[in-house]
């Protein structure tokens, strides 16, 4: 039997903003949580976008990430369930945006979003995938989030100086896997805002290919008007409409990681 947990924490990040970052954490946990896997996902951006984007109103974050990183309400009192579904949310709200001041002066500063995943609460839920939407920088918030996760899926833009930004991402990865989190891997990369109608979005992709290899995700999502109008009604764009090209993408990105950790569960239970 395989002595790794069940959970499987993923941090979704990029310090370029406008990647679509959070529309892929909204949308990937919706897609999770409807192909039947208890899924969780926690805000850490003082933006509070992916909050919204599920419906959670802002004057109803009563208790939030900031609560859980600091410890002063209890799991239970944070976590959101959407609607009926499987899918729950941690809220954020701009009480984050001096959440790295004070983390500076914390000790193990680097650590206090694991030790919060650690909470009995949290443990015995029985949650599939944890995914945490991260801030647009490499601050400490996201450094708690990638010390908290095994991995980390990298949403990239297909554009001029994409690969450019992500060397930068990979090298802190590196660096974190060498101090805090030995772990730490890279899930994917993953191509947003792909049209495929345009020759700098191939060249981007066969770039990426290329150099990468298997870490790029065969699924990429398309440049899609559904997708852009989803959050403005507070809901995933599989709720919004199911049938479009940017719901049926983030379906498929759904199976292809829950196929990719099936397999690593066989290959770990043979070792």
């Amino acid at each position: 039997m395989s002595s790794q947990p069940k959970t499987r924490v993923i941090a979704i990040a990029n310090q370029k903003g406008g990647v679509g970052k959070t529309t892929t954490a909204i949308n990937l946990a919706a897609a999770l949580a409807e192909q039947g896997n208890k899924t969780l996902l926690i805000d850490i951006d003082p933006q509070g976008n992916a909050s919204t984007g599920l419906g959670i109103d802002a004057k109803s974050r009563r208790h939030t990430t900031y609560d859980l990183v600091f410890g002063d309400a209890p799991a239970t009192d944070i976590m959101r369930q959407v609607g009926e579904s499987l899918l729950w949310v941690v809220p954020a709200t701009t009480d984050l945006s001096s959440a790295d001041i004070e983390l500076m002066s914390r000790a193990r500063r680097t650590y206090l979003l694991q030790d919060a995943l650690r909470q009995p609460a949290i443990m015995q839920a029985g949650f599939d995938y944890i995914l945490i939407d991260c801030p647009p920088s490499l601050n400490l918030l996201t450094v708690n989030a990638m010390v908290a996760a095994q991995s980390v899926l990298v949403p990239l833009q297909a554009e001029f100086f994409a690969l450019e930004g992500l060397s930068q991402l990979m090298l802190s990865i590196r660096e974190l896997r060498e101090t805090a989190n030995p772990t730490l891997r890279i899930e994917g990369i993953l191509l947003t805002m792909y049209d495929r109608r345009n020759n700098l979005a191939q060249q981007v992709e066969a770039d990426a290919r290329d150099n990468l290899g298997d870490l790029v995700f065969q699924t990429v999502i398309p440049r899609n008007v559904r997708v852009s109008e989803a959050p403005s009604y507070a809901v995933p764009v599989l709720q919004y409409d199911s049938q479009s090209k940017g719901a049926v993408a983030y379906r498929d990105l759904a199976a292809e990681l829950m196929a990719k950790h099936g397999k690593l569960q066989q290959e770990r239970a043979v070792s």
